[in-house]
């Protein structure tokens, strides 16, 4: 099977790793003739630094290929959002995409899809701080911010950087099913599919500056009185506009309803309580104004597929270091056999 790879000076080198591990270990477990054949693509042959220095060689530049490849992925970097590519290059992506069985990104990488007009019309996901972005640049693209990678009939999109070891895992697994892929996963020390979505890593709650005035001090107000049992008509109230303005006003800028609104900043306040204090999971959900522990655990199942103590004990740190139990080295040593979800 032939797998490109496109990369780019200012590439993130994990984005190349990752997916040319796993194909890599894949391939020890495979015939010779069945194996998969990966091609790294430059912009032009030559030699590629990569956004942290590391230097890696493309043999190839895009133009040397006219026939498609069985997989495209083209990889992500810091400042790919920003670039804009050639209209030669383009070309010659959508030719790839139309002829390859599958293609897709790693990471930003889907911006450079987005400007062939590759996610018009489809589901798909970036790194989480520049989905927002994607989303308004590109709005036929369907941005689903929290997900760790989509398929979208052959497209494929992965979230960020380490999330292309998880796309790649699940092509694996397509082509030659769930056991070996699985044996790939335990060579590589990772999980067959992780425990939550995006929204872990990421801030959840950011008042973006296209925002009107309203929603910063609906969110400065919700975060000084959190713990109040806070009604649409008290929002109102607080910024001095009617509740049938405040209810257009909000729908139009913060793009979600007030309740939901409220119960972002809960969660955001309640997740730095946990990775920075050892409060009792009763007190954080007290502090954060939640009903109480149950409601505040059901809440974070919901919206961050992870319970408070799991996101403690992944994001908690004492003195810089991260704090592991015994369990979850058990668990680095003995990557989790679970399904994925397509």
């Amino acid at each position: 099977m032939k797998v490109a790879i496109v990369i780019f000076d200012g590439v993130q080198a994990l984005d190349v790793a990752g997916p040319m591990d796993v194909f890599a270990e894949a391939n020890t477990f495979l015939p010779e003739h069945q194996r998969y054949q990966v091609s790294l693509v430059g912009y032009q042959a030559g030699i590629v630094t990569c956004s942290n220095g590391m230097q890696v060689t493309a043999p190839h530049s895009y133009a040397d290929f006219d026939t498609p490849f069985d997989l495209l992925l083209v990889a992500g970097g810091p400042q790919l959002p920003d670039a804009q590519p050639r209209r030669e290059f383009l070309k010659w992506l959508q030719d790839q995409a139309r002829g390859a069985t599958r293609f897709g990104s790693v990471c930003t990488g889907a911006f450079t899809l987005a400007h062939a007009g590759l996610l018009d019309g489809k589901e798909v996901t970036t790194h989480w701080a520049d989905a927002g972005r994607l989303a308004d640049e590109f709005p036929l693209a369907r941005v689903l911010p929290d997900r760790i990678f989509i398929r979208d009939g052959r497209l494929f999109t992965s979230a960020g950087v380490t999330a292309g070891i998880d796309l790649c895992l699940s092509l694996v697994a397509d082509d030659w099913g769930h056991e070996l892929a699985v044996r790939v996963a335990k060579r590589l020390v990772v999980y067959i599919q992780r425990e939550g979505g995006q929204s872990q890593y990421s801030p959840y709650l950011g008042v973006r500056k296209e925002q009107d005035p309203i929603v910063g001090k609906v969110l400065r107000y919700v975060t000084e009185h959190i713990t109040d049992a806070l009604s649409i008509e008290q929002l109102a109230s607080a910024v001095s506009v009617s509740r049938r303005t405040f209810s257009r006003l909000f729908a139009k800028y913060a793009k979600v309803t007030p309740s939901a609104f409220v119960e972002q900043v809960r969660v955001d306040s309640a997740r730095k309580l946990l990775e920075e204090t050892d409060a009792p999971l009763k007190t954080v959900a007290f502090q954060c104004g939640f009903h109480n522990a149950t409601h505040m655990r059901t809440t974070f199942s919901r919206r961050l597929n992870v319970t408070p103590k799991q996101y403690r004990l992944r994001f908690r740190s004492v003195a810089g270091e991260q704090q592991w139990t015994s369990s979850d080295a058990d668990e680095q040593d003995q990557p989790a056999e679970m399904e994925y979800v397509r």
